[in-house]
């Protein structure tokens, strides 16, 4: 099967890559279970506009947010088992000048792949399961694609959406493809 994984807040803890940075360089103590809605960053933060946030997230002159993200626990080692018998497409959301360190990223972290997509409309990209942690794609994943398998990553900043299941971790996810490959 082709399983179409989304990076950030699913295999790469983004609030907990942002929040290191921010901490840092503004003397706080942010933790990632503050983040309790998708665009937490502005009411935590100094930032007065999502704009502003992806500037400094760019980190001009340096390496930008998406390069030093940390991995969420199981999550390499349970793509490398399931890689094994399935393809695994990698489909993700990203600013343009993020590509390149995204790439790197992926390497350093042998995320088992041979197929990476970065792109808005999630659902352009055909696969059998997806697993996506973003509301908004979710939605419109069960949407375009009414007769594939949509996966939430179950996060304090989404809500379940009708016709998609749950996922509360990596063996959960495991377990679900396993049990579609019979």
């Amino acid at each position: 099967m082709r399983l179409g994984i989304d990076l950030d807040g699913v295999v790469a803890d983004f609030n907990a890559g942002w929040m290191e940075r921010y901490n840092q360089e503004n003397g706080t103590e942010l933790v990632p279970d503050l983040v309790t809605t998708w665009d937490a960053m502005l009411p935590l933060t100094r930032f007065s506009s999502i704009d502003e946030f992806w500037q400094w997230a760019r980190n001009d002159g340096g390496s930008g947010l998406f390069r030093d993200l940390p991995v969420f626990p199981d999550a390499v080692e349970t793509l490398t088992r399931l890689y094994r018998h399935h393809e695994i497409v990698i489909i993700t959301t990203k600013p343009p000048w993020a590509n390149a360190e995204t790439f790197s990223w992926i390497g350093e972290h042998a995320i088992p792949t041979r197929e990476v997509h970065i792109i808005g409309e999630k659902w352009r990209v055909d696969c059998d399961v997806y697993l996506d942690d973003g509301p908004h794609n979710l939605e419109s994943l069960v949407l375009e694609r009414p007769d594939r398998t949509v996966c939430r990553f179950v996060r304090p900043w989404n809500r379940p959406v009708p016709g998609v299941v749950d996922i509360t971790d990596w063996h959960a996810f495991e377990s679900l493809i396993d049990k579609k490959h019979r």
